[in-house]
Formats: structure tokens, C-alpha cells, sequence
């Protein structure tokens, strides 16, 4: 695959959640990247069992200002699964919010390295958390060089659809003018309610990518800690099946990509 930038709208829609239930059950290697400028939360929460150091993206910022990312990266990562070790990885996010300035001025090159992890045969595929666009300093560059933007929407009520209306058409609007094109940007539906994935899709005007049911048991496992994971849960369940539907689209938009550029008629960059 390569980067795969997960955003919402406002609230707690289960961005991490998603991210996290993706990163466990996917099939290649990957780095969960918590990118939200509002904090991390998975060392609190999934991981908040382990006594685990100050290590994460505000070191990894840091040595991208000295121009060392590479040498650092390596040793700012956790394991999420100790059954897989060295496949299933976290980078994790600042613990406060006033740190997302400092992280600000390095978005550019971290965006760069964590898009070129895949390069190499022992390359990750990247799931970056960027929390929500609400913020004031959303991680754009990251949004900019992802090969798919899933914009996670729980799809229980008017409420929880409604903001990301507006979250859709700024992602469109940006990507289409600094990224990739809005041909890099779908849905990742979160549980159910009265409307059908069709009428979400025509009013976000938007595909949809993945749909999670609202598992909550096991989704407070992976919120909070505490309790055991099994393969067979729905939530875990639905998380790989989605793997090869985000794969093929990953491989579609670049098939199209290098066809417009070729030609001459791209104006994405």
C-alpha cells in the first residue's frame, strides 16, 4: 500500500479505533503513526498496561530538524501486537497540544519519510491517525502525500453525518488544489442507523471504503486497554476484510496517476 491518513469531521467518530483495529489485522507490515495535533491516546489507552518511555513523533520531529529522521525513526516505535513483533508498530502521538506547535514546522518531512516507508523489502505500509480537521493545525502535508484520505464518519444519526458534509468538500477543495486529487479521498462508514451507505455516499458525495459495525466490546478493548482481543470479534473481522478494497483502490489512483502523467493532463501533484 504505502500511506493511508485517516481524519473526521469533529467529535470521537473512532478514528483511532479504526486505525488501530486496521493496523492488528492487516496482512503486511505496518506503522500506526498517531497524528493527531490534538494528542495521542493509544499509550493511555491499548497500551496503557506497559511502562513505555517518552518516545514517539515529538523526538522523531525533533531529529527531523537536525536532519536525522532516518537514524531516529527506528527507535521511536512501539509494538501494538507482541505476537508479530516488528510487524505491527506505533509511532506514538504528543502527549499535549501545545506541543502540536513544535510539530508544525516538520509536517513536510515527516510526511516525506513516512510516505517512502514502503521502498525496500522490508518497507511498511504506514495508517496515520490525523484526528480531527477541526483542529487548528490539521497535519495537511500528511493529508497532501496520502495515497487514500479516509474521512471516518459513524453513521448513526443526522448529527454524526451531518459536519462531515462540510469536512468532505475542505478535503476536496485542499486535496484537489495541494494533494493528490479528490480521487484519493472516500469513506469510512462506522456502524449503522436510519440512513443506507447509498444516501450517506450521495450526500457526502464520497465512496465508501470500509464499513466497521459498532462493536463496542471490542472497540473499548482497543480504546482503552484492559481486556483480550480475539480474531473472531466483528469489529477485527471487518477491519481485514476491508484490506483488500482499500488495497485495490490504493493501486487504481496510482494507475491513474501515472497515466495523467504521463499524457501530460494531471493537475494533482
Amino acid at each position: 500500500m504505502a500511506l493511508i491518513a485517516m481524519v473526521s469531521a469533529k467529535g470521537s467518530p473512532g478514528v483511532t479505533t479504526t486505525a488501530v483495529a486496521c493496523t492488528l489485522t492487516w496482512g503486511g507490515r505496518t506503522v500506526l503513526a498517531e497524528c493527531d495535533p490534538s494528542g495521542g491516546s493509544i499509550l493511555s489507552g491499548y497500551l496503557s498496561s506497559l511502562e513505555i518511555p517518552p518516545i514517539g513523533l515529538l523526538p522523531l520531529a525533533a531529529a527531523a530538524l537536525r536532519d536525522q529522521l532516518a537514524d531516529a525513526f527506528a527507535h521511536q516505535l512501539v509494538d501494538l501486537d507482541a505476537k508479530h513483533r516488528g510487524r505491527r508498530l506505533l509511532l506514538p502521538g504528543i502527549n499535549d497540544p501545545v506541543q502540536a506547535g513544535t510539530i508544525r514546522p516538520t509536517w513536510e518531512p515527516l510526511a516525506v519519510f513516512l510516505s517512502e516507508l514502503e521502498r525496500g523489502d522490508d518497507g511498511y505500509d504506514v495508517v496515520a491517525d490525523c484526528g480531527r480537521l477541526t483542529t487548528n493545525a490539521p497535519p495537511w502535508p500528511l493529508l497532501f502525500r496520502a495515497d487514500l484520505v479516509l474521512l471516518v464518519v459513524r453513521a448513526a444519526t443526522l448529527r454524526t453525518i451531518a459536519p462531515a458534509a462540510a469536512a468532505a468538500e475542505l478535503l476536496r477543495r485542499e486535496l484537489t488544489q495541494y494533494g493528490r486529487g479528490d480521487g484519493a479521498l472516500a469513506l469510512a462508514l462506522i456502524g449503522d442507523g436510519p440512513y443506507r451507505r447509498r444516501d450517506i455516499e450521495q450526500r457526502l458525495q464520497l465512496p465508501t471504503l470500509m464499513e466497521l459495525p459498532d462493536d463496542r466490546r471490542t472497540a473499548e478493548v482497543l480504546s482503552d486497554g484492559g481486556g483480550r482481543l480475539r480474531g473472531g470479534q466483528h469489529l477485527l473481522r471487518a477491519a481485514a476484510g476491508a484490506e483488500p478494497a482499500v488495497r485495490e483502490a490504493i493501486t487504481r489512483r496510482r494507475a491513474h496517476l501515472a497515466t495523467t502523467s504521463s499524457t501530460g493532463s494531471s493537475h494533482v501533484r
